[in-house]
């Protein structure tokens, strides 16, 4: 027995002393990992799936003839929008692009009560950078999408696993309130920390609508003000019921301790486009908003026996540390992974080809781990960074705060007494994949969902019951539809990251006739 199986065996056994059994499972997921990206609307990726322009010398993609259509942009939406720009493709060579407008006002107003015709207006924009980010086309940028060429990789998980064209952002805004829907449901309940004067403008009626950093963070800029959340979120659910469970985030790592023991988060990469950017976000890390889901100095955990247990890590990771988990086979019940900043997906900081490494990379080990089996991947995003889409989404959620716009000033429709308010949603349309040995092959699902979707897939299948307190697990649509547990049609797919086509004679479980 070589030692790397010795170590995975004593990590196994020491797992179970810790907390005994995993509890069961309410479908044949045991293992959930969510990978959480950054700042793309579903038509900013998604706008002519499954038709690719296909010019030369760009990877090449040309769908199954039974692919189902979704609903993307049509032939009148792309020449005869309703925005005062048309929509454009942006090819390989546009990687860096401006990050654009995303605030809970500003894209209400761009949704212009159904219009969906003021995103040039209200969300597009132009920033001084070198390289340029929007080739001079000022605020029209906001108006690009990429296609198979460029996503190349998560059009090829759509075309062998499972999306949804119908999952929304839990609200309007930016990345902050659509991290903490995420993982609780409710942007209610903000206590501040530090005001530097912006929070007049952050939170509203006690809800959170902007990015303040977190509270329990040493990692957090001291040039911005700090917030803690009250309330649950699923950290909090997970560790009630004995369930293994981290968020793995790259840069998490210190990079250095102060002489107090302080973290310093100084690592950085620089993008293909050439923007260097901190690894590390505090405010993408929504569990350090939270005192008891927290882990303020970055505490590595003690073994890797104890990742996904509690200890002085409380749950909150290195991204390397999922790997190490994952090597000797004690991998958690519920993985949340965030990217280093370069390569989540996030305009100007990153960029589509960066993220499809750090994607592909991801799902190519998993798939050849021998938990595969039993892993749901799910690919989601948490805000849609502003950039358009055609999609109005459903309000669940009315608010008439100053801070409301889609229909007017102070205007999302008529909350319900004693409804908390300023949280107009749901918002933005965006991305949504399952890659799972359980899903279904070359599916789109239609049905509604949003953020808390997820969540609700969490504690339906570990039981852990519901968040409460008005959080938006309780009308959240389900994602069931995108399984397949009585014969499973996913198939194994290894991809190459840098073109995101298939790497043919790997062993992949796709034959090559199947190839896109």
């Amino acid at each position: 027995m070589n030692t790397k199986c010795r170590l995975a065996l004593l990590v196994t056994a020491a797992a179970g002393l810790i907390e005994g059994a995993e509890p069961a499972t309410a479908t044949r997921i045991q293992h959930l990992v969510v990978i959480f990206q950054e700042n793309v609307s579903f038509d900013h990726y998604f706008a002519t799936y499954p038709v690719a322009a296909n010019p030369p010398g760009e990877p090449r993609f040309e769908a199954s003839a039974d692919t189902p259509s979704v609903n993307g942009l049509t032939p009148d939406l792309l020449t005869n929008n309703p925005n005062s720009a048309q929509p454009f493709r942006l090819d390989r060579s546009r990687q860096i692009t401006c990050d654009q407008i995303h605030d809970y006002t500003p894209e209400q107003k761009a949704y212009e009560a159904g219009l969906l015709d003021k995103f040039v207006e209200f969300t597009g924009r132009t920033r001084v950078t070198n390289p340029p980010c929007e080739f001079g086309l000022g605020t029209r940028v906001v108006m690009g999408y990429y296609d198979g060429n460029t996503v190349t990789a998560l059009w090829n998980y759509a075309q062998h696993f499972a999306m949804s064209d119908n999952s929304f952002e839990t609200t309007f805004g930016p990345s902050t309130p659509g991290a903490i829907n995420f993982v609780s449901g409710q942007t209610h309940g903000v206590v501040p920390v530090r005001d530097l004067g912006d929070l007049i403008n952050l939170i509203v009626d006690a809800t959170l609508i902007g990015n303040p950093r977190p509270a329990f963070d040493d990692c957090s800029p001291a040039t911005n003000s700090l917030v803690a959340m009250s309330g649950k979120n699923v950290g909090d659910l997970l560790n009630q019921k004995g369930v293994t469970w981290g968020w793995f985030q790259g840069g998490f790592l210190p990079s250095a301790r102060k002489p107090d023991g302080t973290a310093v988060c100084g690592t950085s990469h620089t993008t293909v486009a050439g923007f260097t950017s901190a690894d590390y976000v505090p405010h993408h890390n929504p569990f350090q908003y939270y005192k008891s889901t927290s882990n303020p100095h970055h505490l590595s955990p003690t073994s890797v026996a104890m990742i996904g247990h509690t200890d002085q890590a409380n749950h909150l990771y290195d991204l390397t540390d999922f790997w190490n988990a994952l090597n000797v086979h004690n991998l958690p019940a519920v993985s949340f992974l965030k990217a280093a900043s370069y390569q989540d997906g996030h305009s100007e900081s990153s960029d589509p080809l960066d993220e499809q490494v750090f994607l592909v990379n991801t799902m190519n080990r998993l798939q050849q781990s021998p938990e595969w089996e039993s892993i749901a991947v799910i690919i989601s995003y948490d805000d849609s960074d502003g950039w358009y889409d055609h999609v109005m989404p459903p309000i669940v959620s009315h608010s008439d705060t100053l801070a409301d716009a889609l229909s007017g000033t102070g205007n999302c429709g008529i909350p319900t007494p004693g409804a908390y308010q300023a949280r107009c949603g749901y918002g933005p349309r965006l991305p949504l994949l399952l890659i799972s040995r359980w899903s279904k092959a070359n599916f789109v699902d239609h049905q509604i969902s949003d953020q808390t979707s997820i969540l609700r897939f969490i504690e339906d299948n570990w039981g852990l019951g519901r968040i409460g307190d008005q959080s938006f697990d309780e009308k959240s649509g389900s994602l069931l539809n995108l399984f397949d547990f009585k014969g499973g049609q996913g198939r194994r797919l290894i991809l190459d990251p840098a073109t995101g086509q298939p790497v043919r004679g790997n062993g992949t479980d796709e034959s090559e006739d199947h190839q896109h």
